[in-house]
């Protein structure tokens, strides 16, 4: 080959060189906005699910939180409701204890009280001591002797708690009493008269510890009736 046919042979690689080139370059030079836009649509979508991601757990935690809230609105209404309902059912159990008081009262009209006794107990205690179980002792004496009569054991409450707790308390200290007598002395269930005042009838001074030493007690009272038939026997009428 001649320098003339090496000539043009080396222009000709060179300008299939430079074309090659030249069309790698444009390619790229197009394609590369593409791919830029693509990441950038990558970037914005993932950006987007996580913001949407953000809005549904804090649309999830409001409605937890609105729930919750709705939940504690319910409860305290029906809290409320039912302290309602208690102070009802108190008002309402304080007025029967003193309706049976004072039927008690009338029905014992006719009666006569032989001896009494009252022992006293410790602040939200319904627990007899040995000096209350010795003042029982000293006054079940007579029971031996007595006939056709009836203990009335009341119990009572300082001034300090609730009404209803109390009138539970008065009642948990008559029954302690009424057991002793009872398994003791082997009085009859039918001889007692029990009824738990609670704070109701205070004996004493509530606002000295005296007074409320005095208040936290249980009176008995042995009555028999005047009409009936007399009073001691001989035997053990129980």
């Amino acid at each position: 080959m001649n320098r003339m046919g090496s000539l043009g042979l080396s222009v000709a690689l060179v300008v299939a060189g430079a074309t090659g080139c030249a069309t790698k370059n444009y390619v790229k030079n197009q394609t590369a906005p593409l791919v830029e836009h693509t990441n950038q649509l990558e970037e914005k979508t993932a950006t987007n699910n996580t913001q949407i991601h953000d809005v549904d757990d804090r649309a999830q935690s409001g409605i937890k939180q609105s729930q919750g809230a709705a939940d504690s609105a319910t409860q305290n209404a029906q809290n409320a409701t039912k302290s309602a309902g208690d102070a009802q059912n108190s008002a309402t159990d304080a007025v029967h204890r003193a309706d049976s008081l004072d039927t008690m009262v009338k029905n014992l009209d006719n009666y006569k009280s032989l001896g009494n006794v009252s022992v006293t107990f410790g602040f939200d205690k319904a627990v007899l001591t040995k000096d209350d179980k010795e003042q029982l002792d000293t006054f079940a004496a007579q029971l031996g002797s007595a006939k056709s009569y009836i203990l009335e054991v009341t119990g009572g409450t300082d001034s300090t708690g609730p009404a209803q707790y109390n009138y539970d308390l008065s009642q948990g200290r008559a029954d302690a009493v009424v057991q002793y007598l009872a398994s003791k002395y082997g009085v009859a269930a039918h001889r007692f008269y029990l009824v738990g005042i609670g704070k109701d009838k205070e004996v004493a001074d509530n606002k000295t510890p005296e007074g409320r030493k005095q208040n936290r007690r249980v009176e008995v009272q042995m009555l028999s009736n005047a009409s009936g038939n007399p009073t001691v026997a001989t035997g053990n009428d129980q």
